[in-house]
């Protein structure tokens, strides 16, 4: 045996669960509400005059290949994304809405996360090292 293989092997330590519940819940929350206020927003965006200062290219009906629509149950999967009226400019301003949503999310999850100050170290980390470097001159 070489001289860095541990003979005895401790038993693994088992996570507590239930501290981290209320974190979880509120993260599987998240996943869905923001994409879902991100497209109401964009469709709320596209009603009011905010939807004026995006390119002309955005708006109108999707254009589609003919392909997609050669039998029916592919022309009854996407006949309601062709009829979508600005789909480009709603998919735009939602991936923007979305990116800022998750900005703002993950600003205040860092200042609650700092608030509640978990333990700097847990039970197996090692203590921080007491070195204290010399003054180097030459």
């Amino acid at each position: 045996m070489g001289k860095h293989v541990r003979q005895f092997r401790e038993a693994p330590v088992e996570k507590d669960y239930t501290k981290s519940l209320a974190w979880r819940v509120l993260g599987l929350a998240l996943m869905f509400l923001t994409p879902a206020l991100s497209i109401i927003g964009a469709i709320v965006t596209m009603n009011t005059s905010l939807a004026y200062i995006l390119p002309p290219e955005l708006f109108g009906y999707p254009q589609l290949p003919d392909v997609l629509f050669s039998t029916d149950g592919l022309a009854t999967i996407f006949s309601p994304i062709a009829n979508t009226e600005n789909l480009y400019a709603i998919i735009f301003v939602s991936v923007i809405y979305m990116m800022l949503l998750g900005g703002v999310i993950s600003l205040v999850y860092a200042i609650i996360y700092r608030i509640v100050n978990p333990r700097k170290y847990g039970p197996l980390d090692a203590p921080p090292p007491k070195y204290k470097a010399k003054k180097y001159t030459r």
